[in-house]
């Protein structure tokens, strides 16, 4: 089983203005409600390990980010073969809840518990008839998705990760990585 989630940074300020040359690199920044934010996308294992993510600026959407994750998962075997790239079941918030992703999830025969958005019931029960019956929805199961939350708190006890003190987005990757690899040890 695998869970997805979202979690927002704010960097600090920068000590000084930079020339264009030296900042040619993509910073990952987004600018969102709250300012320059940045965002990780993130699967983990019912256990809460991380088993792939992305990371995006702070105003990416959600469902944006889904199919690069899900298709970023290998789970090596502990003897020889492939390795595994889908999981069991997937648990998600409303952020992704759309059509698109749950076509994805039933195409790639990956079991899913999302919550429906409240504009898709209401638009679902405008339609009567033609709006079609809501997606299957197990509440004792999405129960379990605070794994991924507590995934999250995991990753930000490393201070750098909670507060996103390096300037590239690479470097910022490579402290999510080298927190990730941490937690599977």
């Amino acid at each position: 089983m695998a869970g997805v989630g979202r979690l927002h940074h704010r960097p600090r300020p920068p000590a000084r203005r930079r020339s264009p040359k030296r900042g040619a690199r993509s910073p990952g920044l987004g600018r969102s409600r709250g300012g320059l934010t940045s965002k990780i996308h993130l699967a983990c294992d019912s256990v809460g390990r991380p088993l792939a993510f992305t990371l995006t600026g702070g105003n990416t959407n959600d469902c944006t980010q889904f199919t690069a994750v899900m298709e970023a998962i290998r789970v090596p075997r502990i003897g020889p073969g492939r390795p595994r790239t889908r999981p069991a079941h997937v648990l998600g918030d409303k952020g992704y809840s759309s059509r698109a992703i749950r076509t994805w999830l039933r195409r790639h025969g990956i079991g899913h518990t999302i919550p429906e958005r409240a504009d898709q019931v209401r638009n679902r029960l405008r339609r009567g008839s033609r709006g079609g019956r809501p997606p299957a929805f197990d509440k004792q199961l999405y129960k379990r998705r605070n794994v991924v939350e507590r995934c999250f708190n995991r990753l930000k006890q490393w201070r750098g990760i909670a507060t996103r003190y390096d300037k590239t987005a690479e470097s910022y990757q490579a402290a999510v990585t080298l927190a990730s690899l941490l937690m599977w040890a």
